[in-house]
């Protein structure tokens, strides 16, 4: 597909990516010279109407809806059997790949995103859309950092009275509402729903809800609770742990009533946590204090004759403390502004001991934090501050990244599924699909379908770990050889072949005229005779389209050659021509006899006497 040009148009200049339904790719509008996604139906779908549908039902869908958090779409279309969507191109990343990078956002990051979804999700539920899958991978990040959600293949009309295929749960299971669990009509409420997971994996690192299998995920959106997202990530304040958990209720109208009142909700609970800088005037605090030492109780009773020396001694005793105070912080001042500055040394690739060692003896304050890296667990990656940035003076902060390991992700089961399905499972899970697949027959797996995998499912590998995959070829093949399909009609060769499971090409039968055959036989056949094919395999022929062979006669006389030994012998003329070889005369004579016959022939042959069934002449027919 790279380079082709859809609509006379659209370039398709590289594959960005696919789903089970549709190829991604980033292109190029040639009339306004800009960059365009293109969304291409998967091929083994142009012939499902339902799908088509769906395909289409995200452009109508999409048109419909006008806002700076949703990716627009420009154009739809097809040519020949390819159906595609033109839309807006964002330079960034998806939200799942977000996650994965970083394990989790901050309150204030993943808040920021979530209110831009919930925003987006508001004016799709005032124009009667329902996103119906809401999920990071749709939620794409600009590098400015706004969030526009995407994919709308299988929204949803929220005025709908019906809807088909109601057996069938639709959208990504480990983001799925519970009443979409149960084949229920989602609603506004569904997509909120999942903007609860959303929230739940940008704070936690991971999805409320896990199985061995889609079915199992979806029994536990309907009967378990999780576990509260402050339990799992003590940092993340109560407020927004609130938000959370109301908009993942299980009934619908227990949930935020609007994609809109839960913005609002999410930003009150940021400002209740206090996320913002607050500025504390001094003076307010020494009041609060001073208040505070003037409230407090004490059970010593202090005889009243001692009071006012009780008084000067505190005061005494304040002045000897603010002095020493003083003192010591200008003792401070004075060895700071005497230490000579330096640079802060390189202990990327060291472990964390020996990086705060050595960084801590230099008066230096080590402040660590981790992420998932292909380094070794325990090793520094990077470091805020190294030896060639600006020198520094104790006690600098210098925040050192440590590596948690390799990210490790199960091996998805591929068994029996094609390899487009082997290649959305595996960029579920954060892997990929080595190609080309290797090859092999197989008599209980359907052609094109996953036979074996390597590393097997359920194993534990790295972020982005190859799966190599082998596809059946279906049962291994029978092997025919082509018989001489020569001089016979088509009807006897469709016999011929079918005998030995072979088909005649009907697509392919070719009229000439050729001499020395009768009209309607074969002249040629591919392949050839005697060549080893499967079975199944299709043979084309030539016919003679010809007016055919002129008929003749010839006179064959037979006189001396019967014995002489007073018995009966039998006498046979045969005559091989186009037809094939015919018995024209065969009766009993005895020596003496004299036999005259006239014979028949197509074009040319070949006329043989027999005695007994022994050959006594031949001659050629001309």
């Amino acid at each position: 597909m790279i380079g082709k040009m859809l609509g006379n148009r659209y370039e398709i200049l590289e594959k960005l990516g696919g789903g089970g339904m549709a190829i991604v790719y980033k292109g190029r509008d040639t009339f306004l010279n800009r960059y365009v996604t293109i969304k291409i139906l998967r091929p083994e779908f142009t012939s499902d109407e339902d799908f088509i549908k769906r395909f289409k039902r995200e452009a109508l869908a999409v048109a419909s809806l006008s806002h700076p958090n949703i990716v627009n779409i420009h154009d739809v279309g097809q040519e020949d059997n390819i159906h595609y969507l033109v839309m807006e191109y964002v330079q960034g990343d998806n939200l799942k790949n977000i996650i994965r990078k970083n394990g989790v956002l901050t309150p204030e990051h993943a808040v920021r995103i979530a209110v831009q979804v919930c925003e987006a999700l508001e004016h799709a539920h005032e124009n009667n859309i329902v996103h119906r899958d809401v999920k990071p991978h749709n939620i794409l990040i600009t590098d400015g950092g706004r969030a526009k959600l995407a994919d709308f293949g299988i929204a949803l009309e929220a005025t709908a009275s019906t809807i088909t295929r109601t057996d069938t749960i639709m959208g990504s299971v480990h983001y799925l509402s519970p009443e979409q669990a149960r084949g229920e009509i989602p609603t506004a409420q569904s997509d909120i729903y999942a903007v609860g997971i959303l929230l739940y994996e940008m704070f936690t690192g991971k999805q409320p809800y896990s199985g061995d299998s889609p079915i199992a995920v979806a029994i536990k959106h309907i009967q378990e609770t999780p576990q509260p997202v402050d339990e799992v990530n003590h940092d993340v304040p109560a407020e927004l742990a609130a938000v959370v958990m109301r908009a993942m209720e299980k009934k619908p109208g227990d949930r935020y009533k609007s994609a809109g009142e839960m913005a609002r909700y999410l930003e009150l609970a940021l400002e209740d946590t206090g996320q913002a800088t607050m500025v504390i005037p001094v003076n307010e605090v020494v009041a609060k204090a001073e208040s505070g030492a003037a409230n407090k109780k004490t059970d010593v009773k202090t005889p009243r004759k001692t009071g006012g020396s009780t008084r000067r001694f505190w005061v005494w005793a304040t002045v000897v403390l603010l002095a020493g105070l003083l003192a010591g912080g200008l003792y401070g001042l004075y060895n700071f502004m005497n230490v000579e500055p330096f640079n802060v040394p390189d202990v990327v690739g060291k472990t964390k001991e020996q990086a705060d060692e050595e960084l801590s003896a230099l008066g230096l304050t080590p402040r660590f934090i981790e992420e998932y890296d292909k380094e070794e667990k325990g090793i520094v990656i990077r470091q805020s501050i190294g030896p060639e940035d600006a020198e520094v003076k104790p006690p600098r902060e210098v925040i050192l990244t440590i590596s948690k390991g390799p990210e490790m992700y199960e091996v998805p089961d591929l068994y029996n599924v094609t390899d487009y399905e082997a290649e959305y499972r595996l960029n579920e899970a954060g892997l990929k699909l080595a190609r080309p697949p290797a090859e092999i027959y197989h008599d209980q797996v359907a052609k094109g379908n996953v036979v074996l995998q390597s590393p097997d499912s359920g194993e534990q590998v790295p972020k982005g770990t190859e799966v190599q995959i082998t596809i059946s070829k279906g049962p291994e093949p029978i092997i025919k050889k082509v018989p001489d399909l020569i001089r016979n009609t088509l009807d006897e060769a469709r016999s011929i072949l079918a005998a030995l499971n072979l088909v005649l090409n009907e697509d392919d039968i070719k009229q000439e005229f050729a001499s020395g055959f009768l009209k309607g036989q074969i002249t040629g056949q591919t392949p050839a005779p005697g060549t080893e094919v499967e079975e199944g395999t299709k043979v084309s022929v030539v016919v003679n389209n010809g007016p055919g062979l002129v008929e003749r006669t010839a006179k064959v006389k037979i006189s001396d050659e019967i014995p002489n030994d007073g018995d009966s012998h039998l006498v046979e003329i045969i005559v091989e021509d186009a037809q094939g070889s015919t018995v024209q005369y065969a009766n009993s004579h005895k020596a003496g006899d004299k036999i005259n016959e006239n014979i028949t022939y197509l074009g040319s042959g070949v006329v043989k006497v027999y005695i007994d069934k022994e050959l006594i002449w031949e001659e050629n027919l001309k």
